[in-house]
């Protein structure tokens, strides 16, 4: 068993086996490969922020485990593992893999590894830790049961993350109407204007690093990083899948949903064309809507900005779609999981984040 660092010319094997693993599995749907040759390939704006290490483990010939080791600019303390791939049964994979990102670690100045984040929270954070037997919604992360115990007994620190789930015959903004009339006269909710992509980029970046400073797996991100997201994903997007929330004339948060495009896709397929013309020609197909983010800077968000976004996202979602289910919140967030209690029927799915130190227990090898 070996690990291969892969070089410019190599990143191309590691597609190839993030592939074969999306064909092998009915459960996965494809939607980061087509990101990750482009950050990989160093066209992306991320590759220009970061330092990049695609590796395989081969046994006999055969890659059996992969991830890309990350370290953005913005968040220097942490060595990502990115985008970790592995088939079943791979301990001794994953331990060179550890092995590997401690060395990097320290040679790089950073004092933990990170394993769920793909780059950015944009890109994707969390490893799944239920619902094993479920294609996930659009934007979720899908990983085998198995991937999550080559972790848990070696992490020095797991974040847990939840989703909630609503049936949207019942999906109620929990507040009085009396107090959502008064709601409403403070904030106007505005579809997306993307005929002027750079402005709304502008716009959803600077609500982005106001409402999530504090979050502890965000850093700042760039506008050009965010125009290039919505430039890939153009296609899918109308303007009321992004609605902002002003007060007055001040933009001051956001909603962004998607219909459950998983749910047009076959097994192993990458989101693409072959997608949009179902989603074209069937769009009752789809019966489930994601809220993938919502962000309201600090000062409205006890004053009835969130609750207004929601207020105008039921109104455009309801007798479209039965089920929605809202995006990941840690579990250390009270606030966001009270608001998700008494809005939603559910708890949805779980997440887990693991932190690694270094230096564990004194050892500054492997496992």
């Amino acid at each position: 068993m070996e690990l291969r660092v892969l070089g410019p010319g190599e990143t191309g094997d590691y597609i190839k086996f993030v592939k074969q693993l999306n064909k092998m599995d009915p459960l996965r749907r494809d939607i980061m490969s087509t990101t990750l040759e482009t950050i990989l390939s160093g066209k992306g704006v991320m590759a220009k922020s970061a330092f990049l290490e695609p590796v395989l483990v081969v046994d006999g010939g055969r890659p059996v485990a992969a991830c890309v080791f990350a370290q953005v600019d913005r968040m220097a303390e942490v060595l990502q593992l990115a985008c970790f791939e592995a088939l079943e049964g791979q301990e001794e994979a994953v331990a060179l893999l550890v092995a590997r990102g401690r060395t990097l670690a320290r040679e790089r100045g950073a004092e933990k590894l990170l394993v769920g984040l793909n780059f950015h929270v944009n890109y994707g954070l969390g490893i799944l830790a239920d619902h094993f037997d479920e294609v996930p919604t659009f934007g979720s992360a899908y990983h085998p049961a198995y991937i999550k115990n080559y972790f848990e007994g070696i992490a020095t620190e797991t974040v847990s993350m939840l989703t909630y789930e609503v049936n949207l015959e019942s999906f109620e903004v929990p507040v009085s109407d009396r107090l959502m009339r008064r709601i409403s006269k403070g904030y106007r909710v505005e579809p997306a204007d993307f005929k002027h992509l750079e402005r709304t980029a502008q716009i959803y970046t600077e609500i982005n690093n106001a409402a999530f400073g504090a979050h502890r797996f965000y850093y700042q991100r760039r506008i050009d990083e965010d125009l290039e997201l919505f430039r890939e994903f153009k296609a899918f997007l109308k303007p009321e899948n992004l609605l902002f929330l002003y007060f007055g004339e001040d933009p001051v948060g956001f909603m962004l949903w998607y219909p459950d495009f998983n749910q047009l896709m076959r097994p192993g397929e990458t989101i693409g064309l072959k997608t949009w013309l179902r989603w074209k020609l069937w769009p009752g197909r789809i019966d489930t809507m994601k809220i993938v983010e919502l962000g309201v800077i600090p000062e409205h968000q006890s004053r009835g900005g969130v609750v207004r976004l929601f207020e105008a996202c039921r109104e455009r979602v309801r007798g479209r779609f039965k089920r929605c289910e809202a995006g990941w919140i840690l579990s250390e967030n009270t606030a966001s999981r009270g608001f998700g209690e008494r809005w939603a029927d559910r708890e949805g799915h779980h997440y887990k984040v693991f932190l690694i130190e270094v230096e564990a227990d004194g050892e500054c090898g492997g496992l």
